[in-house]
């Protein structure tokens, strides 16, 4: 497995195998199912969340398959193998076709989602607005960046200016852009060969001024402390919270599935984190020659897409 398979698959099996303790936000309650159940590829539960602070999002979800974010992340890997390349107004109608009506997604639609559908529904395509996404800073302007990290590793400048580009069809706000080509820029570094803290600390220049200081707060910390970390910047599905969770796991955790697995445990928007945090923990074991397959197989078999994706991250 290469750096840039192991960057998108690492992300996809991660938000699978998040799926079934999403959006409780209780870690108390999290460790008491993972010593009756386990922690991974869990069956969405209602009772899991009885009587905690969470949100039970995923009754129409099996164990394998994906989230909202994990949907976005396959369609956009689908969308550059298809063209090539990111073209706009085809990846409006692919996203259109794939979550409004009559479309393929059947799940938990999020506000992002559901007020770019409701952009783009009534028009046609040579219509659609550059800018069509909500003005909204959730983790879904996250979810497509491992393969357009992946298939754009050669120039930062330009990889910086497709994000901008892509982040906005879906989120159009500027808080979300910052992340996104924070996000990007580790990636893209770990892809060129840095360490992940010279990756991380790298990434800052993009970060903006309400971001920065917060990741700059978290990287300052040297030990594992992702429960508090948590409860210090927030754990729902805004960036300004998630992030600096993510960086704080990547920075002190050098494994994929003990990030991942932490990760889970944490709580919250877990699955959102899940997408930044699994790609560059993968792509960061093969680039750095610590494992040729850092996603443990039985997770990869238990990803319902996973044929999908691997045929088409070969042809990316």
């Amino acid at each position: 497995m290469n750096s840039k398979i192991a960057a998108i698959l690492g992300a996809l099996i991660a938000d699978s195998a998040t799926l079934g303790l999403h959006w409780i936000y209780d870690p108390n309650r999290i460790a008491e199912i993972e010593k009756l159940k386990g922690l991974v590829f869990l069956q969405p539960d209602a009772s899991h969340y009885e009587g905690v602070k969470g949100y039970f999002a995923h009754s129409a979800k099996n164990s394998g398959e994906s989230t909202g974010y994990g949907e976005v992340c396959l369609l956009m890997l689908q969308h550059l193998v298809k063209y090539g390349e990111f073209r706009r107004t085809e990846y409006q109608t692919d996203f259109r076709e794939h979550f409004g009506l009559g479309g393929t997604y059947v799940g938990y639609v999020d506000s992002p989602t559901r007020m770019t559908l409701q952009t783009l529904l009534p028009l046609e395509p040579k219509r659609f607005p550059k800018e069509s996404g909500a003005d909204d800073d959730q983790f879904l302007s996250l979810a497509g960046l491992p393969s357009v990290v992946a298939a754009n590793t050669d120039n930062l400048e330009v990889l910086m200016s497709k994000i901008d580009e892509i982040v906005r069809v879906t989120n159009n706000n500027d808080l979300a852009v910052a992340a996104a080509r924070c996000s990007g820029a580790v990636l893209f570094r770990i892809l060129n060969g840095s360490s992940m803290e010279a990756a991380l600390n790298g990434s800052l220049e993009f970060a903006g001024n309400k971001l920065r200081p917060l990741l700059e707060q978290v990287l300052a910390i040297q030990t594992l402390d992702n429960i508090k970390i948590a409860e210090k910047f927030g754990s729902a599905c805004h960036v300004a919270e998630g992030l600096p969770v993510i960086f704080h796991i990547a920075k002190c955790i050098p494994d994929y599935q003990t990030a991942i697995e932490v990760n889970i445990r944490t709580g919250g928007d877990n699955c959102g984190r899940a997408i930044i945090l699994g790609s560059i923990l993968a792509a960061h074991m093969v680039q750095q020659k610590r494992s040729i397959f850092p996603i443990p197989l039985e997770w990869m078999i238990r990803y319902k897409r996973i044929l999908d994706a691997s045929d088409a991250c070969l042809k990316l």
